[in-house]
């Protein structure tokens, strides 16, 4: 008898995640945003370049000798370490995202979301600690081993992790729905790099004006430590607990679920949302995976160097006005004066993460009532607009346009994340739209070097040229506009894939009795039912509180822009 039993399912297997009657779809979100909301910090690393730039020395840098190369940095114990040796760390944190994505995009698809995002917490958690051994042993090459590789390969698996599930839960609000947990990844930074600099440096976690003051945290910088792989080790622990809910939180639809009520669109009603699928093997053979690919990529590219630079490039263009002396260049600063405009900077790139954030919902959620073409339209047409116009803002001297320029700008960044999910599962079914996906994320490595180049590069020349302060950023948002006029025309060449690519209805039932266990359900028996109720209150509380909190923490410091 036993000889013949079916093995359980394990713990992690995609079997085990299939929902039972009862189940709220409104659980799914939470559970996707508790992990992006902890691998979105790989957007906050730079809090860390600084003090551990002066891991050693403590109090300021214990330069390398001047011919020491990078071969010494990975092993020296007796210097510190250069930012942009740091920095690569940055690097590779997204190249190995869009590379570890692609690969493993296909395995997520069979195995499930659940045992991805418990491979994400484990990778993502443990090159913190790894990271974490490297501060106290002083070795680089840990921290770009730990953080920057195994915590990258970690990014991949947790970023995709679960679009496939959300656009399957919600097929009628497929931008909504990867709109709510994309937005995490943009909002990672703004919860982790105030907690991060809290933890190092000490400080309450609640306050305004000094009028109250809640939770003061003492902070693990002393005499002896800067208070880093402290700190990586209390925040690995935060992300483990937070990550392993959300993995474990998630659950798939049953072969054949739909939302009671609701009908696909037919192919006559809107050629762009197709409601056939592609196999992974093909997508990629069709023009309208690199005319997507494109899509994202330009966009992308222009946002993501504008992200990079957004501190020395106010301070830069608008110099004295930042504290009431507009009579004041850049140059001409003093010290102190630096350091006040520093200060109002750093809130104006808090503000572009929170237009990032906001951005993800809001235009992804728009994509479902005008469509995912016309969005990207809008993005590549307003985009254009804004980057063309923004010299002449800076110009003016007006600080409300230019910033209000960039807000929307990087609204429109996060919101090209967000929205290309929902327009592959239009353009390629929902099978394997995860995958496809993460084969996609290859534009985000590539931009990812092809922006912050032509942002640096270009100023690095202007700067050598001798051109002002106040207009080296010119020439490079009339290129930044350029990249955008490419997407747009990339943009319109995508039209409907062609039905020799889409796989028959008979391989399609095929594919999905190979992930159906005996006996579920393919009918709703009240399946994703129930709205906001209790448990989904509660999930939907435990990650809107971190959110709340890093909102008020960047509205705080963004106000001193207009001081």
């Amino acid at each position: 008898m036993t000889d013949t039993m079916p093995a359980s399912p394990g713990l992690l297997d995609r079997a085990r995640i299939i929902a039972q009657p009862g189940f709220n779809r409104w659980l799914v979100p939470p559970a996707a945003l508790a992990i992006h909301l902890c691998i979105g910090m790989a957007y906050g690393f730079s809090v860390f370049w600084l003090p551990l730039s002066q891991a050693i020395g403590i109090t300021k840098p214990l330069a390398c000798p001047a011919d020491a190369g990078i071969w010494n940095a990975l092993f020296t114990t007796a210097c510190d370490w250069k930012v942009a040796e740091l920095g690569w760390m940055y690097t590779l944190f997204f190249v190995l995202l869009g590379s570890s994505a692609a690969i493993w995009g296909g395995w997520l698809e069979r195995e499930g979301p659940r045992k991805a995002g418990v491979v994400s917490a484990l990778c993502w958690c443990g090159g913190l600690v790894i990271s974490a051994i490297g501060v106290f042993t002083h070795q680089l090459w840990l921290m770009w081993l730990g953080s920057g590789v195994i915590g990258g390969i970690g990014l991949g698996l947790g970023y995709i992790s679960p679009v496939s599930t959300l656009v399957k839960w919600f097929p009628d609000r497929r931008g909504m729905a990867t709109g709510m947990a994309i937005m995490g990844f943009g909002g990672g930074a703004m919860i982790g790099s105030p907690l991060a600099n809290l933890l190092m440096n000490g400080g309450n976690l609640f306050e305004w004006k000094g009028a109250f003051a809640y939770f003061h945290v003492a902070g693990f910088k002393t005499e002896t430590s800067v208070g880093v792989w402290e700190t990586f080790i209390v925040m690995a622990a935060i992300y483990v607990a937070f990550m392993l809910a959300g993995a474990f939180g998630y659950r798939i639809p049953p072969t054949g679920w739909k939302p009671d009520g609701w009908t696909p669109p037919q192919a006559a009603d809107n050629a762009m949302i197709t409601t056939g699928h592609v196999h992974l093997k093909d997508a990629h053979k069709t023009p309208q995976f690199w005319m997507i690919w494109a899509v994202l990529c330009l966009n992308v590219s222009a946002g993501i160097g504008v992200l990079g630079m957004a501190s020395p490039m106010l301070q830069e263009i608008f110099g004295g006005a930042l504290i009431g002396k507009p009579e004041i260049g850049f140059a001409a600063l003093d010290a102190d004066q630096k350091k006040a405009i520093a200060a109002i900077a750093a809130g104006f790139a808090g503000l572009l993460s929170l237009f990032n954030i906001g951005g993800r919902f809001f235009w992804a959620s728009l994509s479902d009532k005008i469509g995912r073409k016309m969005t990207y339209y809008a993005f590549f047409v307003i985009g254009i607009a804004l980057y063309a116009s923004a010299p002449s803002f800076a110009h003016m001297g007006s600080k409300p346009l230019f910033v209000g320029a960039f807000c929307i700008i990087l609204s429109m960044y996060g919101g090209g994340f967000a929205t290309v999910p929902a327009y592959l599962a239009d353009m390629f079914g929902t099978q394997f739209v995860g995958a496809i996906h993460g084969r996609l994320l290859t534009a985000w490595s590539t931009a990812g070097i092809i922006g912050p180049v032509v942002v640096n590069y270009i100023r690095e020349f202007n700067k050598a040229a001798g051109v002002p302060a106040d207009k080296l950023y010119d020439f490079t948002m009339y290129i930044l506009a350029a990249l955008l006029i490419g997407g747009l025309v990339a943009n319109m060449l995508i039209g409907p894939v062609a039905k020799k690519w889409f796989m028959s209805e008979a391989d399609v039932r095929a594919l999905q009795a190979k992930t159906a266990t005996a006996g579920q359900s393919s009918g709703s028996f009240g399946i994703g039912k129930g709205g906001l109720d209790g448990r989904a209150a509660l999930a939907w509380l435990a990650v809107g509180i971190p959110i709340l909190w890093g909102v008020w923490i960047t509205l705080q410091s963004a106000i001193k822009i207009f001081g």
